[in-house]
C-alpha cells in the first residue's frame, strides 16, 4: 500500500547517474508519485545537487536513502527496509556499470550482485505492482540479423563484460517472473538528452564525434569501417519516458522491451551528420575495422582504447531488434523515439561547449600558475 498523500511509492536505485536521475526526473512528473532513491555515501554530494535542480515540489518527493545497490539488503537499515516493503509499488533498478572499460569484478558485483539483491527486495514487497529492470539491447552480444524482444540465450558470444553480466542478470529476471512482476527494458546505445544534448561522459560514439569536431575543418577524416550497418543510438530522455510509461502498464510485467530507434541509420549517415553539425567536410574512404582495433592495441594505448574497441565491434555488427512490445505498450501514449536527424546538432554543441570551457578553464590555471607569463 503506498504511503497516505501519495498514489505511487517507487525505489529507485543508481541515483544519481544520468540515467537514474532521467528516470526520477519523469516519475516525479506523477504529482502524486514519492521517490525513495539509493545513493552511495560517496554519492551524496552529487545526489544532493542533482536535487538542487529540480522544482522545489519534486524535490520534496525524492527521499535520499543512504545505501548500496550491490549490497545485501541494498546496505539500508532494517527500518528503512521495513518501510520499502510495506510502501512500495513499483521498482526502477537502474543501478549498473555500464562502461565497456570496466573490470570484471566490479561489472560482476554491479550488475549480477545488484541483479540479485533487488529481487530479493522485489519478492519481500507486500504489493508490488512492476520491477522495471534496466538491462541493454547488447545482451545479444555478437548476433547478427533480426533479435526479438523475447530472445536472450541464442549462443551469441559477448564481446566484452558489460554484455556478459547484463545477459546473466537477465536470465536471473526470466527465472523470477513467474513469481515476481518485473518487464526487462533494453535500451540500444543510449546518447545524450534530445532537447538539451546533455550527456554525462563522451564515450562509445562520442569518441568519434570527438574526433571529428576537433580535427581541422578542412580534413575528412575516414570511417572506422564501411559504416553499412545499422547504427543502434537513441536518446536519454526517450528511455526515460518510455521506461516509465512500461513500469505503468499492467500488462508489461512478465515481458521484455527493446527500446530503440525504429528506423535506424547506417553509421555512414550518422557521422555525416555528424559532420555537417560541426561544420566539418564529410567522411571520407574508410579503415578496415580489423586494421582500426589493432592500431588501438598499440602499447600505452589499450586501456584508454577499451571503451572504442568495444564501440567498433557493435559498428560492424549487422543488427535489428524487434521493437513488438513496445510497440504495443507505448501506443497511444504520443511517446515516440525521435529521429537522429532532429536532434544531431544538440548533441554536437553540447560537445563543443564542454570542450570551449574545458580549454577556458586550462588556460585560466595557466595564468593563475604564472601571472606574469
Amino acid at each position: 500500500m503506498s504511503r497516505p498523500g501519495f498514489d505511487e511509492v517507487v525505489l529507485l536505485t543508481g541515483y544519481p547517474s544520468f540515467s537514474a536521475r532521467k528516470i526520477c526526473e519523469e516519475i516525479l512528473l506523477s504529482p502524486k508519485t514519492l521517490v525513495h532513491a539509493v545513493v552511495r555515501s560517496k554519492s551524496t554530494a552529487d545526489a544532493m545537487a542533482a536535487l538542487d535542480t529540480l522544482p522545489l515540489d519534486q524535490r520534496r518527493r525524492v527521499n535520499l536513502l543512504e545505501g548500496d545497490a550491490a549490497a545485501m539488503d541494498l546496505g539500508l537499515s532494517g527500518k528503512e527496509l521495513g518501510t520499502i516493503v510495506k510502501e512500495v509499488d513499483r521498482i526502477h533498478h537502474a543501478a549498473e556499470v555500464s562502461y565497456l572499460g570496466v573490470d570484471t569484478s566490479m561489472a560482476e558485483q554491479i550488475n549480477v550482485v545488484g541483479a540479485r539483491e533487488i529481487l530479493e527486495i522485489a519478492e519481500a514487497c507486500s504489493d508490488l505492482k512492476c520491477l522495471v529492470f534496466h538491462s541493454t539491447a547488447a545482451v545479444s552480444g555478437d548476433r547478427a540479423g533480426f533479435v526479438k524482444e523475447d530472445e536472450l540465450d541464442k549462443q551469441q558470444g559477448f564481446r566484452n563484460v558489460v554484455e556478459q553480466t547484463k545477459a546473466r542478470a537477465e536470465r536471473m529476471m526470466r527465472a523470477a517472473m513467474p513469481r515476481v512482476p518485473i518487464a526487462v527494458v533494453r535500451p540500444s546505445i543510449v546518447v545524450g538528452d534530445s532537447q538539451t544534448g546533455e550527456v554525462d561522459r563522451f564515450d562509445g560514439p562520442y569518441i568519434l564525434i570527438l574526433l571529428m569536431v576537433t580535427s581541422p575543418p578542412d580534413f575528412a577524416l575516414p570511417l572506422p569501417g564501411r559504416g553499412d550497418s545499422p547504427l543502434h543510438l537513441v536518446p536519454i530522455d526517450y528511455v526515460a519516458k518510455a521506461a516509465r510509461a512500461i513500469g505503468l502498464d499492467p500488462r508489461s510485467p512478465g515481458r521484455t522491451f527493446h527500446i530503440v530507434d525504429p528506423h535506424p541509420l547506417t553509421a555512414r549517415h550518422i557521422f555525416e551528420l555528424v559532420a555537417r553539425a560541426g561544420g566539418r567536410r564529410l567522411p571520407r574512404g574508410f579503415i578496415p575495422a580489423n586494421l582500426t582495433k589493432a592500431l588501438l592495441r598499440t602499447p600505452g594505448l589499450d586501456r584508454f582504447a577499451k571503451s572504442p574497441r568495444a564501440f567498433l565491434d557493435a559498428l560492424a555488427t549487422p543488427v535489428v531488434y524487434g521493437t513488438a512490445n513496445t510497440d504495443e505498450v507505448l501506443a497511444g501514449t504520443g511517446i515516440q523515439c525521435p529521429p537522429f536527424e532532429s536532434y544531431v546538432e544538440r548533441l554536437v554543441e553540447f560537445v563543443q561547449v564542454r570542450l570551449r570551457e574545458k580549454r577556458e578553464k586550462k588556460l585560466a590555471d595557466r595564468e593563475l600558475e604564472d601571472p606574469l607569463g
